[in-house]
């Protein structure tokens, strides 16, 4: 699991003295600063069959806002990208409506600021 996240509070605005790691200390406007994540062990939580079996790294990006995950998973039964994104777009106009977005449209970032949903499945 990667995570791409926008810069946060505690990022330097110029370059400097971090408690954590030397890359935290570097101006958050000016790069791309690789890091940690919880992200995996918080899946673990949620969804204790996965806990354990994720791993994730971080990269902060010099963004104001939205973050991006992208997830490579080993599935038990073969399954195509097309049935993929269907099984995905079914929930999201199900169950999860309202939680879960679907998009084909040809989006960045900023195009997700201010949306209400947990998440948004780019199928492109």
């Amino acid at each position: 699991m990667t995570t791409v996240h926008s810069i946060t509070a505690t990022q330097k605005t110029v370059d400097g003295p971090s408690m954590k790691d030397w890359r935290g200390g570097r101006a958050a406007s000016f790069n791309i600063i690789p890091s940690s994540t919880g992200a995996a062990k918080a899946v673990g939580k949620v969804l204790p069959a996965l806990n354990g079996k994720l791993t994730g790294m971080s990269f902060r990006v010099p963004t104001v806002d939205v973050s991006v995950v992208d997830l490579t998973v080993r599935l038990q039964k073969a399954a195509t990208y097309e049935q993929v994104k269907k099984a995905i777009k079914e929930e999201s106009e199900g169950k999860l409506k309202g939680i879960l977005g679907y998009t084909e449209d040809d989006v960045v970032s900023s195009d997700f600021v201010g949306d209400s949903r947990s998440s948004i499945f780019d199928a492109k």
